[in-house]
């Protein structure tokens, strides 16, 4: 069972970067979405939003394709500062974002269509600069939908499987998180293992999903 604790917390670490990390990235998109007209607009909605429907192990096999030591990106870090990403709890953590990204964005580009754009031109007639235009207006305005994104996408962080196996491998201790153990602890007979992970999973899935659900803008304006 000891083992379980170690999937539990590599999980909560991996869940817990891939979420900041679409904190700055998700919300960061949301709003230029939210906010920019440019051509080709929708199309570049549906790549972003790509993830949310693509096979798992597809987004893992691209992921290898651009982070795997013969890719791009990969061969770059490796040559120019020794990293190699490939069966690392960081390649679980890209994988993770890159899976989850998705709910963020669509949650934070919703809630910022939202906020009434001449409440930020009336900031910036007063002489106040974008970054606090954003701050302190259009963020505080849209803040519970993009609070419930990025539970959601925690949530969804905790749950990934397919891609993470592809870029991180099963190594016990260092990338194996929770969905792994259970689909190894299955295979190996240890049903007790796989009982307590999957409850544990639950329990902090539906305890995300609900808190989610009270931040919901409509929910909340519908009981006001």
């Amino acid at each position: 069972m000891h083992e379980a604790w170690i999937a539990l917390a590599l999980t909560l670490k991996v869940a817990g970067w891939a979420t900041a990390l679409n904190l700055v990235l998700g919300v960061g998109v949301g709003y230029a979405m939210a906010r920019w007209r440019f051509p080709g607009r929708e199309l570049a909605d549906a790549l972003l939003t790509l993830p949310m429907v693509m096979p798992p192990t597809v987004l893992g096999y691209y992921m290898l394709v651009l982070i795997g030591t013969h890719g791009p990106i990969g061969a770059w870090l490796l040559q120019t500062f020794g990293i190699r990403l490939i069966f690392t709890w960081q390649a679980a953590v890209i994988a993770a974002t890159v899976v989850s990204f998705p709910l963020v964005f669509k949650a934070a580009r919703a809630s910022f269509e939202t906020v009434d754009p001449q409440l930020e031109d009336a900031a910036r007639l007063l002489g106040i600069s974008e970054a606090a235009v954003f701050f302190r207006v259009s963020l505080p305005l849209a803040w519970r939908g993009v609070l419930a994104g990025l539970l959601l996408s925690f949530a969804r962080a905790l749950g990934e499987f397919g891609a993470t196996l592809m870029v991180a491998g099963s190594i016990p201790g260092k990338t194996q998180t929770l969905s792994i153990a259970v689909y190894e602890a299955v295979q190996a007979g240890q049903d007790d293992t796989a009982n307590f992970l999957v409850a544990v999973t639950s329990l902090v899935c539906i305890s995300v999903l609900l808190s989610a659900g009270r931040l919901v803008p409509g929910r909340v304006a519908a009981r006001a």
